[in-house]
């Protein structure tokens, strides 16, 4: 944990939403003039495209778990840096647009599916912000989340969140139902022991939960929409933050408590419940880090 150079984490699953959540946090850093250090999960895989095709094919991995993925570079990452601000990172190239840009900036050659060369974070950062699947992950060798002073977690139910990934591994990847139906099957047990339990570690929970049935995922034609559902947000330990939880109910409308550490917002105000929610802890960790 770290006053003087703090750590902020958004983990998610898989199509779990995680974007929403970082797109908040872009407006804040703007609007607050935060500088952050931004950390892509992707980039801690143990494997580029080509070799993780061969090992899913050879020994069964998936993204989800320890044997795929660099957590301990990933948890000395955050460690260094909330000691000194610094640290190593890389990019895992998505497209071929993304790597023609770090191409032309570390004057290298390298194509979508790889990873460039591991570089140091740029001086004079205000925090350090991660998103991907690892962010609080823990393994019998490495602890991530000890080193995280702020951890969100998006986490629809968990049949809204394969919905999601169907539809998502479709229109980007081309993927048929079937074949990502087959994915989540082989990483199961990964999800189980790696991916869910970052969610008792998180400060806050979103969890969308649909108003419209989704009992059966893979034979669902479409998203339930925003104004189809509602969100759960929970706060681990709501004194740490100093949740104002009379002052959110009068700014969102239609929200309400259903526990003492839980408000429940209308699904198309859940960006607007991020930004009112995230704004004023990370106003307080500049004001604690200046001070």
């Amino acid at each position: 944990m770290s006053k003087k150079h703090p750590v902020v984490a958004v983990t998610g699953s898989s199509g779990a939403g995680t974007t929403t959540v970082k797109r908040a946090f872009e407006h804040i850093f703007l609007r607050d003039g935060v500088t952050p250090a931004i950390v892509e999960g992707d980039s801690f895989h143990r494997y580029d495209r080509a070799e993780m095709r061969h090992q899913m094919a050879d020994k069964h991995l998936s993204h989800f778990g320890p044997k795929a993925n660099r957590f301990d570079k990933l948890a000395a990452l955050f460690k260094q840096y909330g000691e000194t601000g610094g640290g190593e990172k890389r990019y895992y190239l998505h497209s071929q647009e993304e790597a023609d840009l770090h191409n032309k900036r570390l004057s290298v050659d390298k194509g979508p599916g790889e990873f460039t060369p591991w570089e140091e974070i740029e001086s004079g950062t205000d925090l350090l912000f991660y998103e991907g699947l690892h962010g609080l992950a823990c393994s019998d060798e490495d602890d991530v989340a000890q080193h995280v002073d702020l951890g969100v977690g998006v986490v629809p139910i968990v049949n809204l969140e394969w919905i999601q990934k169907i539809h998502r591994d479709n229109a980007e990847r081309g993927y048929s139902a079937e074949a990502t139906v087959d994915t989540i099957l082989r990483r199961m047990p990964d999800y189980i022991n790696y991916i869910t339990p970052q969610f008792t570690r998180t400060d806050i929970n979103f969890q969308r939960v649909s108003t419209v049935d989704t009992s059966n995922p893979f034979i669902t034609r479409d998203i339930p929409t925003p104004d189809e559902s509602f969100v759960v947000i929970r706060f681990r330990d709501p004194a740490k933050f100093n949740v104002d939880f009379p002052g959110l109910l009068s700014m969102i409308e239609h929200s309400f408590m259903s526990r003492r550490n839980t408000i429940v917002v209308p699904g198309g105000k859940m960006g607007f419940a991020m930004e009112i929610i995230l704004g004023p802890i990370i106003e307080d960790m500049m004001d604690d880090r200046n001070a």
